[in-house]
């Protein structure tokens, strides 16, 4: 047992101090606050913004069959996604070699600065994500593999 002093009061949790894949996984359960925006581009994958706060921007994401990032990271941005519904395959770059990652309904994903990383749909269904970017959005830096070197910038 333990004694709580009279005095003390619950502070309300800050948003910024969640982790970005609570976030992400909130917002996944929440259909509602975001089926108004899904779509599926054949052209393209489909990406549309759910909610941007000070510190922080929640993006919606669909992926037809066959449908993949380039090679990239998002510069000094930390976040997450969670994958809503459908399959993905994430290949994260490392020095010197390409880790491969399948990924269900349900699963989340971490990174930070420096993470380099490919998603792609290599399942016969459309997926949906979402996913949080802080600490400067959604910007994306391309990147080569080369087996000896590990990744690099392209500039």
């Amino acid at each position: 047992m333990f004694a709580v002093p009279d005095n003390t009061i619950a502070l309300p949790e800050s948003r910024a101090a969640v982790h970005p894949v609570r976030i992400a996984l909130g917002y996944a359960a929440d259909r509602a606050s975001w089926r108004h925006l899904l779509r599926y581009d054949p052209d393209q994958r489909f990406a549309a913004l759910v909610e941007r706060t000070a510190s922080e921007e929640v993006w919606l994401m669909s992926w037809l069959p066959g449908q993949e990032t380039d090679l990239h990271d998002h510069g000094g941005s930390t976040g997450a996604f969670t994958l809503v519904s459908g399959s993905l395959t994430e290949t994260v770059a490392t020095a010197h070699a390409q880790v491969l990652h399948s990924l269900t309904a349900g699963q989340s994903r971490v990174f930070g600065p420096n993470y380099v990383h490919r998603v792609r749909n290599d399942g016969p269904d459309p997926a949906v994500t979402v996913h949080v970017y802080r600490d400067g959005g959604r910007a994306m830096t391309p990147y080569r593999f080369d087996p000896l070197d590990g990744p690099t910038a392209v500039r």
